[in-house]
């Protein structure tokens, strides 16, 4: 069996479920399109992509595998694969053969472009850094907030549990990380030293690392374990709609991170297996009404004027700052902090 072959076990859904998608418009074809013969023989598709978009793109493989049957006649069968965006990028680099990669973080492709997996200008081949939506982190706390967690100093109060994943092996867990060092690096009197006490800190107050996102939201959520998640906001509003919104509530801190998760074609798989086109295709809908919509239906913000505008409801405005700004981008974030050896490798102690 290939290491294609074996993608995945099959995925469970998971805690969480939105409903699918329906009625989407019909999209003009994208230009990648016109012009082109393709097979009638069927052609398969493998996203690898990180923990908490399996509901995103539930919808999204569904939507474009029927875009693509009527534009081209051709049948078009997705396969997907999630977990934490650094494992699913070793996963990978070891040989799964995805022909494209929807990751939590730019570092994460990065990596596959160092091993010539892909182009090194892969981040300049999409709109917006190829980030077709962005997303940032915020507190998920039990209804009540009865522990009156309302800003990051409150995550290290007497008492306080903070659950959040490994930041070795999820990215949201690194964004998690670094909102948190921004957060004290900027507060009045913070420096980089004050940063990296304060990080200490909130992990001093972390029971248990799990791998990835979704595994961090079974604990909290599911478990119960913990008084206040760092999530992805997404994966916050689909624990109200899994459970209720009075099981939980969202906080927002006075300041977080812009999180912008990036896509890309995995050159040397996609010319392997004769995706190339569809797999371009397959991204280039991200950016189409019709992707934008499904995107703020899941709870991720849209790039797109009229999707953003038509979610704006859901999402608060929140203070950011951004990877390249406050720490020169991932290239240096990510060896500095989460390298073997690194801040966090020196910051955290693992529990008992």
């Amino acid at each position: 069996m290939s290491s294609r072959d074996a993608w995945a076990a099959p995925s469970r859904r998971g805690i969480l479920s939105v409903a699918a998608a329906g009625g989407a418009a019909l999209l003009g074809a994208p230009a990648i399109l016109r012009g082109r013969a393709f097979a009638a023989d069927p052609v398969t598709l493998l996203n690898v992509s990180y923990d908490p978009t399996r509901e995103l793109y539930k919808d999204v493989n569904a939507a474009f595998a029927s875009f693509w049957k009527r534009r081209t006649g051709q049948e078009l069968q997705i396969k997907q694969s999630n977990g934490g965006s650094g494992a699913q990028s070793r996963a990978v680099l070891d040989g799964l053969e995805a022909d494209v990669v929807t990751l939590g973080l730019a570092w994460d492709i990065d990596a596959l472009a160092d091993h010539g997996l892909l182009a090194e200008n892969w981040q300049s081949r999409l709109p917006s850094n190829s980030s077709p939506y962005y997303s940032t982190i915020v507190f998920l706390v039990r209804r009540g907030n009865p522990k009156a967690i309302r800003d990051w100093p409150d995550l290290i109060k007497p008492g306080v549990q903070v659950i959040t994943p490994n930041p070795k092996t999820s990215g949201g867990a690194r964004w998690a990380y670094l909102a948190a060092w921004g957060y004290a690096q900027r507060a009045p009197g913070g420096s980089e030293a004050k940063a990296r006490d304060f990080v200490k800190a909130v992990y001093a107050h972390v029971p248990v690392l799990a791998t990835g996102a979704r595994g961090s939201t079974v604990t909290f959520a599911q478990q119960g374990v913990g008084d206040v998640l760092l999530s992805w906001e997404n994966e916050a509003h689909l624990s109200l709609a899994e459970f209720g919104a009075d099981k939980f509530d969202i906080v927002y801190p006075s300041v977080s991170i812009l999180a912008e998760p990036p896509v890309a074609v995995v050159d040397k798989f996609a010319r392997k297996h004769g995706t190339g086109t569809v797999a371009l295709g397959y991204l280039n809908f991200l950016y189409s009404p019709e992707g934008q919509d499904l995107i703020g239906k899941n709870f991720y913000r849209p790039r797109r004027a009229a999707a953003a505008a038509k979610y704006a409801g859901q999402f608060p405005k929140v203070p950011f700052f951004n990877i390249d700004n406050a720490f020169g981008g991932w290239r240096k974030a990510q060896p500095k902090h989460f390298g073997d050896g690194g801040v966090f490798d020196s910051i955290y102690t693992p529990h008992d």
